[in-house]
């Protein structure tokens, strides 16, 4: 119990230090929403395309949106020494970046899976795919923040490490692309989309298990 009153405390503190720079973290929200809302313009609006190709695109642009955040996840608190002081608590450094993936989930990918209905009346995606489209980025938004922790720990200390970051996480990020768009797509055929959920389930225990102790050994080598 005291280990959960510390994560709770941790959430509690970067969600307050979110809320004061609100601004950078509507902009993967906004990327979203513009990416979604522009498509239709350079495919054409031809109903049956876009619901054709709804769902990848859909997921793509989730995927894209939430790289954009990655870099927040211990950026502020390697810059201000916060990261320095944690290092050297009595609290276990995974479950501090288990926190902070938690923290940056809640304000990168909650807002994605709200927003599914909108991006689905959007892209014209049939009703049958709406229920597993929240539910395949409920489950694999979190795998993304996830993996991207480990990524943006090898890479904190190094300055303008964006893009060997995309080099490093683009590839983890794949097979979660394709069973979340594979149980949209199950879905709109009248076909269950249990199996490409459950593999997504998986992948969530699976990241939730390695994920954080593997970026606090990442980020004692990077910032030693």
């Amino acid at each position: 119990m005291n280990l959960l009153h510390i994560l709770w405390s941790l959430i509690q503190r970067d969600l307050r230090l979110a809320w004061r720079s609100r601004g950078e973290l509507l902009n993967p929200v906004f990327f979203l929403i513009l990416v979604i809302a522009l498509f239709p313009l350079g495919v054409g609006p031809e109903g049956k395309l876009l619901a054709r190709i709804a769902s990848g695109t859909v997921w793509v642009a989730a995927l894209l949106a939430t790289m954009l955040s990655l870099d927040l996840i211990f950026r502020s608190d390697v810059e201000d020494g916060s990261m320095e002081q944690m290092f050297v608590s009595q609290t276990p450094l995974s479950w501090i970046v288990l926190g902070k993936v938690i923290t940056h989930w809640l304000v990168t990918g909650l807002p994605l899976v709200l927003l599914a209905p909108l991006l689905a009346i959007l892209m014209h995606l049939p009703q049958p795919g709406l229920w597993a489209l929240i539910q395949s980025l409920a489950l694999g938004t979190p795998v993304l923040s996830l993996i991207g922790s480990v990524g943006v720990a090898l890479t904190v200390g190094i300055r303008k490490g964006g893009m060997l970051l995309s080099l490093l996480v683009l590839p983890l990020y794949v097979p979660v692309l394709i069973f979340g768009t594979a149980a949209v797509e199950n879905a709109i055929a009248g076909m269950s989309p249990a199996g490409p959920l459950l593999i997504l389930a998986a992948m969530l225990l699976f990241a939730l298990t390695l994920a954080p102790l593997t970026a606090a050994w990442a980020l004692k080598v990077s910032l030693s």
